[in-house]
């Protein structure tokens, strides 16, 4: 079952063509709903108004391989180790599921239009890497659906509260569950292969297809976002926020550490600190 190709199979039911055609219109609608995104909100004209304002504001000005070292630490930590979350446990699940779905998407991808057919040999570790991908990320979305959402390990909200902002993470859960079972049944044969390929389909069309109305676009304009802070910082204007000292690290981890000597330790909390779970 994990050596084979759950795409091939289905030549009986669906043309290689057709099969093909539907990855690349859902490219198209992750593209255009990123454009509509940006431009409804507003989100490319921000970062560079944003930007410009940070230049004329700025302390000093930044060379060409500076840029180029914080554009390496944007993407190494920033965006390949989702450095955002402080908090340990968001941080992993954020990363499961984020890896988990580049792995799944991008092995559905090279299946689908290099391997869709039975007679061409799908690579063992394909369809491997496909499972692995698909269980990293609902090992992190259920785990941060029901464990870290902030409505729920914060606010005491009930995890099967839903409101809009859930669509992508409803949209992606649906769709990788959907897909596990379909190939899950049709390696054994079920009956159901057909009526769980037809849901996994509706799924990842809702997942692509709601990118304007969901948080999917924000994983394209994140990284430019922490990139632009990252600037900011090094040029001087600290995102116009006033800090103790721009240039010294070291007398900000000072003055951090006098402000946490010094707080009471009840908080108004009574005899025990309340455990940090607010975000």
């Amino acid at each position: 079952m994990f050596t084979m190709n759950p795409f091939a199979g289905l030549t009986a039911l669906v043309s290689p063509a057709l099969m093909q055609a539907y990855i690349i219109l859902m490219i198209v609608l992750v593209a255009a709903g990123t454009l509509v995104d940006v431009v409804h909100k507003g989100s490319a004209r921000y970062f560079f108004d944003n930007w410009r304002r940070s230049k004329d504001r700025a302390d000093r000005a930044l060379g060409g391989g500076e840029l180029l070292s914080i554009a390496i630490q944007t993407a190494l930590v920033d965006v390949l180790a989702s450095a955002e979350f402080c908090n340990a446990r968001r941080r992993l699940a954020h990363v499961l599921t984020m890896y988990g779905f580049v792995i799944y998407v991008v092995t559905t991808a090279v299946m689908v239009l290099c391997y869709a057919t039975p007679a061409t040999r799908t690579p063992a570790i394909l369809p491997q890497l496909w499972w692995l991908g698909g269980l990293l990320t609902l090992a992190g979305g259920y785990w941060f659906w029901f464990f870290i959402r902030v409505d729920v390990a914060a606010e005491g909200n009930s995890p099967l509260r839903i409101v809009r902002a859930d669509l992508f993470i409803l949209s992606l859960l649906a769709s990788v569950t959907l897909g596990l079972l379909w190939a899950f049944v049709q390696a054994r044969g079920g009956a159901a292969t057909n009526v769980l390929f037809g849901l996994y389909i509706l799924a990842t069309t809702v997942l692509f297809g709601s990118v304007p109305w969901s948080k999917f676009a924000h994983m394209f304009f994140k990284p430019a976002a922490a990139f632009e802070k990252r600037i900011s910082r090094a040029n001087g204007t600290a995102e116009n926020l006033p800090t103790q000292t721009r240039d010294d690290p070291e007398q900000q981890k000072r003055h951090s550490m006098e402000l946490l000597r010094d707080a009471p330790m009840h908080m108004g909390l009574g005899i025990k600190r309340e455990a940090p779970r607010h975000y």
